[in-house]
């Protein structure tokens, strides 16, 4: 039914080509590019058959992008790249004509800071060429922001007070790892804290508001509030929110390595110069740190991704609970990547399957919330990511 550029060949891109391999019918034709062809070829090889095509590309570069596009002709280009490629590529697909969807939202590599507004002010030329931006297609953001919307549309009159919370309570054997782009892991949490309250944007210190929160299945984990990009869209498209928070889980032994890398300056983003050699601290530091694609096979544990919501209903207030739970055992089982990477590429394949199947497809930029949330919800279930309803309990928030 149609055909797929896939442009990202790390844990979650390889997530992605799995799923989407699964789906003939569907996904009919699939090229994974990368600016490293040969981590193409090795997924491809993995899946096997001639599902996969490859290719190489910089993401960065625009003109090269355009002449893959027009070469492949997809009727879809999926970025599972680094947010700082976002833009690029979606110039890319604008000069081309060709709809586009992300997993996160654009980061400029020179600062350490993330918000939509550059990507939504696509908006107006996306429509004006008859093409649809889908925005935020993980799971957070992705499926929490779905989440939203579903309790929005089925469970709510007004929805006041929303959290987020993320545990990831697997253990993958390393001193010090991240579970996705060491750079775009490690500038995300540390990052000041912002929350959603009153109609403005309060600000904390990294990590400074933390509780321990019961997660099911696994039970209390501290979990701190940090700034997450989706609060920057649901607070613009639900407009009753009162409050709107992310807590993330992070254990003291992570906690205590980040503050030496921090101190010692090996989180900086700011080239130094070494041996007459200019050298960025983050990106010297990705490069010795364990890749995040090779965690999988000794992860052992679960992810517990949900949204805590209160608000009113007929008149009453009412609290709801909804999450997924993940194995990252079961996720290398299916794909070889662990649970982060796969509760990120399951969302992406669906949300490509939505506008495939005309679902979500209108001209403009949109995140995800701003569509229909049923179909993708009943496709949660089928492909891998069941989710649980809890209703009026308490919220511990």
């Amino acid at each position: 039914m149609g055909k797929i550029l896939l442009v990202g060949a790390g844990g979650v891109g390889t997530v992605v080509a799995h799923k989407m391999a699964e789906m003939p019918d569907l996904f009919s034709d699939i090229m994974l590019a990368s600016r490293t062809k040969s981590k193409c070829d090795a997924i491809a090889a993995k899946i096997g058959g001639d599902r996969i095509k490859s290719a190489q590309v910089d993401a960065d570069n625009v003109p090269e992008m355009v002449d893959l596009i027009k070469s492949f002709k997809p009727d879809l280009v999926v970025n599972v790249a680094l947010p700082y490629q976002d833009l690029h590529i979606m110039d890319a697909c604008l000069e081309t004509g060709v709809s586009y969807l992300d997993t996160a939202n654009y980061e400029p590599p020179d600062e350490a800071k993330f918000e939509y507004s550059w990507q939504w002010a696509y908006h107006d030329r996306y429509r004006d060429a008859g093409i649809t931006a889908i925005l935020g297609c993980g799971f957070d953001p992705g499926v929490t922001s779905i989440f939203t919307a579903w309790a929005a549309k089925h469970h709510f009159d007004e929805i006041h007070y929303l959290d987020i919370v993320d545990c990831n309570a697997g253990d993958h054997g390393k001193p010090f790892a991240t579970n996705f782009n060491p750079e775009i892991n490690i500038r995300e949490v540390t990052q000041k804290g912002k929350y959603w309250e009153n109609g403005q944007w309060v600000y904390t210190e990294p990590h400074e508001i933390h509780k321990p929160l019961n997660y099911p299945g696994i039970g209390p984990r501290e979990s701190y509030l940090i700034y997450h990009e989706e609060l920057e869209s649901l607070v613009k498209n639900f407009p009753t929110l009162k409050r709107a928070r992310f807590w993330m889980t992070f254990g003291q032994e992570y906690l205590t390595h980040l503050m030496v890398i921090q101190n010692i300056g090996m989180a900086g983003i700011e080239p130094v110069l070494y041996e007459g050699v200019e050298i960025v601290p983050i990106k010297f530091l990705k490069a010795v740190l364990p890749d995040p694609g090779d965690l999988g096979a000794n992860y052992k544990g679960w992810t517990s991704i949900g949204c805590r919501i209160k608000g009113i209903k007929d008149g009453k207030e009412k609290t709801y609970y909804i999450y997924n739970n993940c194995s990252h055992e079961k996720a290398y089982q299916e794909t070889g990547t662990q649970a982060v990477s796969y509760t990120t590429g399951v969302p992406a394949t669906i949300g490509a399957m939505m506008y495939l199947k005309g679902l979500w497809k209108r001209p403009g930029v949109f995140n995800v919330e701003e569509f229909d949330p049923d179909p993708f919800m009943e496709q949660l279930n089928i492909r891998g990511l069941p989710w649980t309803e809890l209703h009026d309990v308490d919220l511990e928030l």
